[in-house]
């Protein structure tokens, strides 16, 4: 399959002026060298363009055999063809979709082989995919696409311009604002991770709860946000979730806020306006981060951190505080030498002195 993709892709022919042309280049080469393909510098044949999007990179084409290079004006290489413009990464975006032509994945209509209840609400211009699964008293607004296999539980609401993708499921009563983006795989609304075990097992608390996201709000792939056990858990206007994010039951997360891949936030938790969670940060439960704030990778949050703050570590600590703490660990194995050696001197002095006494 990859084998006969590829082959329609080099079916595709561009002379370097016709490229030069394409993205209003300026070429220095030959006009008349054929171009077959894209590739990245390191694997670029003498049939492909590839790009440098930075002239102080220039180190990168040592050992290029490209049959042309995208370089930002002003740029000149010596025995390799150039197309210089103002900005080489777009350029080559747009070269790349001319030789690899994006398939439309949009959703048209509602298929045959969806099931959408009767007692669901559409607006207008409602795209649904085959096998989805639209549940009694979904409220769905204008120009919604919901790709094949999405599941929705009943009562639940999604605002105008909203695309979620295949399998995703949201349980019932969860409120999806508009503009939103919802990926795959990912599951909006599960029961909270929350036991009563004063009996000696654990029984689920109630989960009379939902979960409530905001406008302009993305959802990466296989991301989960569990609902409340009562009231709701609140996604911000805006805010950004990536892929593998796991955000606990009674969470209200501000605007904005961005959610890098692993994270995982306890119930309870609350954060302010632009806050940045790097990958596989930890949040504890009952806790609050303060609008500005920026969680370092791997950060693990035991405390409520202050607006503005970064903080990195386990547990996390103030920024400047943690590379302290870091360089003071290299030096260990040092300073451990020389408090043996110390010790040793003390008890020889220690010795010393019994013999004079």
């Amino acid at each position: 399959m990859q084998e006969a993709a590829e082959k329609i892709i080099r079916m595709i022919q561009k002379s370097l002026s016709e490229l030069a042309n394409f993205v209003e280049g300026n070429l220095l080469g030959n006009a008349g060298h054929i171009i077959t393909g894209v590739a990245p510098i390191q694997s670029a044949t003498e049939n492909d363009i590839t790009f440098l999007e930075k002239a102080d990179r220039i180190l990168l084409l040592k050992d290029c055999k490209a049959g042309c290079v995208i370089v930002p004006f002003g740029t000149n290489l010596d025995g390799i063809s150039v197309i210089q413009v103002e900005n080489a990464l777009e350029s080559f975006k747009q070269i790349v979709l001319l030789f690899s032509p994006q398939r439309d994945e949009n959703v048209h209509g509602i298929s045959s082989r969806a099931f959408v209840s009767p007692a669901a609400v559409l607006g207008d211009n409602v795209a649904i995919g085959p096998f989805v699964l639209i549940d009694d008293d979904v409220k769905i607004g204008d120009d919604v696409m919901i790709h094949s296999g999405v599941q929705i539980g009943a009562g639940t609401k999604i605002g105008s311009g909203t695309v979620i993708f295949s399998n995703a499921v949201l349980y019932r009563n969860t409120q999806v604002g508009e503009r939103c983006v919802i990926h795959s795989n990912s599951v909006i609304g599960a029961f909270g991770f929350g036991y009563d075990s004063s009996s000696g097992q654990h029984k689920l608390s109630p989960q009379f709860g939902n979960v409530v996201i905001g406008n302009d709000v993305e959802i990466g792939s296989c991301s989960t946000i569990d609902r409340a056990t009562y009231g709701s858990t609140i996604i911000g206007d805006g805010t950004k979730i990536d892929n593998l994010v796991m955000i606990g039951h009674n969470c209200k997360l501000g605007k904005h806020n961005l959610i890098c891949a692993h994270t995982g936030i306890a119930g309870s938790t609350t954060t302010g306006d632009h806050v940045v969670m790097a990958g596989r940060v930890g949040v504890k439960d009952h806790v609050h981060i303060g609008s500005g704030a920026v969680l370092g990778a791997m950060s693990g949050i035991m405390a409520n951190v202050p607006e503005n703050a970064r903080l990195v570590g386990i547990p996390a600590t103030p920024e400047k505080e943690q590379m302290r703490i870091q360089v003071a660990l290299h030096r260990l194995p040092e300073h451990l030498k020389e408090f043996k050696k110390f010790v040793k001197e003390v008890e020889s002095l220690k010795t010393a002195l019994k013999k004079t006494e």
